[in-house]
């Protein structure tokens, strides 16, 4: 089995390519309504947050026409009646508000996720105290309340305080397996016991120590630190859960080589700690950004030793055509991508910036430059190039890019190299605007720009760290 990311809905995803009993493991932390876009943050090279907030994902769970005909799914054409009634008996009692668009939506997945669950399979839903009750209770009808493993508070120190309410410290983890038997390796999550508690034990002096001893079993209280802002996991994604949460997990719940799926991965925590565990992973998002954000983080961190298919990005110039057509924002947002640019908030004006990519090239590495990226999906003309030059002006840029999915004309390309050039501190110049085709990009062109020196490298996004073996893995391999 090949591991795999998936661009696009997870419920269309996992209805056309995920088959029955094929998971070991499922994670998921489905976005909330929470009365906010969540928003990624971005620092820049002093460690200041960055002037750009790229939204992520819309955390809005609206009663709609889709969550209307989710409903209408559930109770009429799904098998599992408990689940059909409990639908009916909850939109009598919460009305159609978010709340009940939110349940919906996360109930008709869940029946999709018991199907590619593993009879010996187990899965983590993921989610805050002011929805639990009610997933519960939909977890419950979906894989039967027999099934139900634990409710594990995640407790945390972070967070805000408050003077009207207890403050909240805490997430709630909701635990199920699919069938009688499951993979639980308690081995794997022991604690050791402090000197004090084997004290308490009153274990004879002299006396042997026994494993049972010497550790205990984890419960269902976590004390986990949730990172703090300078945490060199830390990428600046919006609901990104510490490794070590994750890790637990895994472990408790998995073997190697078994299949770990995370329907909402976001900036990919759960398969880059599958892949540290060298379990097989899928993973799933709907947006490129978070797909993009999933790559660089992989790289980052395995190099070349890790191996994956992405599926539902484009592969082909006509793929990225009917992108464009389905989705102006999602194909511009694709095309910034490939450049390893940094995406300009889709919610502020538009001021002629669709990406930026932060460099340094100096001897010293002081000064932080800029490449200002431009993505045309329609129709192209000499003006286009003509403003690209008035944002890189406007913006002090060093260099402009100009990204299209037609063949751009003479006049752009005259009026591009009417711009002359970006001298490097180290003498090198390179074209101040430049025109490159979607075309272009797939047969492995990119952007001429400045990368001699020692401080020639991007700072467009904060790298994950790298992955090393343990000491006694690598001493194996000699």
């Amino acid at each position: 089995m090949k591991n795999i990311l998936y661009y696009g809905d997870n419920l269309n995803i996992l209805r056309k390519y995920i088959q029955n009993e094929s998971v070991d493991l499922i994670y998921l932390d489905p976005p909330f309504k929470s009365n906010q876009s969540y928003n990624i943050l971005f620092q820049e090279r002093n460690g200041t947050k960055s002037r750009a907030q790229i939204k992520a994902f819309e955390d809005t769970w609206q009663w709609d026409l889709t969550a209307e005909e989710a409903w209408t799914e559930i109770v009429e054409k799904s098998p599992n009646r408990r689940l059909a009634d409990l639908m009916v008996a909850m939109r009598k009692f919460l009305g159609n508000n978010d709340m009940m668009a939110y349940l919906v939506m996360i109930a008709i997945r869940l029946q999709e996720l018991h199907r590619v669950l593993k009879s010996m399979g187990s899965i983590y839903l993921h989610c805050d105290p002011t929805a639990s009750h009610y997933l519960k209770l939909v977890m419950d009808a979906v894989f039967g309340h027999k099934n139900f493993g634990n409710e594990i508070v995640w407790h945390y120190q972070t967070g805000g305080a408050t003077k009207k309410r207890y403050s909240r410290k805490h997430d709630i983890l909701l635990f199920f397996t699919k069938g009688k038997r499951w993979i639980y390796n308690w081995e794997e999550v022991k604690i050791k016991r402090t000197e004090k508690a084997l004290k308490r034990a009153q274990i004879p002096k002299g006396a042997r120590i026994s494993m049972n001893d010497l550790y205990k079993n984890l419960d269902d209280v976590w004390e986990i630190q949730q990172m703090n802002p300078m945490a060199k996991e830390r990428l600046g994604y919006p609901t990104q859960k510490p490794e070590a949460l994750l890790e637990r997990i895994i472990k408790a719940s998995s073997n190697e080589e078994n299949i770990i799926l995370d329907p909402f991965c976001g900036c990919g925590t759960t398969i880059a700690v599958a892949e540290k565990l060298k379990r097989k992973w899928i993973g799933i998002d709907i947006t490129h950004l978070a797909v993009a954000l999933m790559e660089y983080r992989l790289r980052d961190t395995f190099g070349d030793s890790v191996h994956y298919e992405v599926v539902g990005v484009p592969v082909s110039v006509k793929d990225a055509e009917d992108l464009a057509l389905r989705d102006r924002f999602q194909f511009q947002s694709w095309v910034v991508s490939l450049v390893k640019a940094m995406p300009e908030p889709s919610d502020v004006a538009d001021r002629g910036i669709d990406g930026r990519i932060y460099f340094h090239d100096d001897p010293e590495g002081k000064e932080t430059k800029v490449i200002i990226v431009q993505v045309k999906s329609g129709g192209v003309n000499p003006g286009m190039v003509r403003d690209l030059k008035g944002v890189i002006e406007r913006e002090k840029a060093q260099i402009g890019v100009l990204i299209t999915l037609q063949e751009p004309t003479r006049g752009m390309r005259e009026e591009a190299i009417s711009s002359g050039f970006y001298r490097s501190p180290l003498g090198k110049q390179y074209p101040k605007i430049q025109i490159l085709t979607v075309e272009q990009l797939f047969n492995g062109e990119g952007i001429k720009r400045s990368l001699e020196g020692v401080s020639a490298i991007d700072r467009t996004f904060k790298k994950a760290k790298r992955h090393k073996a343990k000491q006694e893995e690598q001493r194996k391999m000699f």
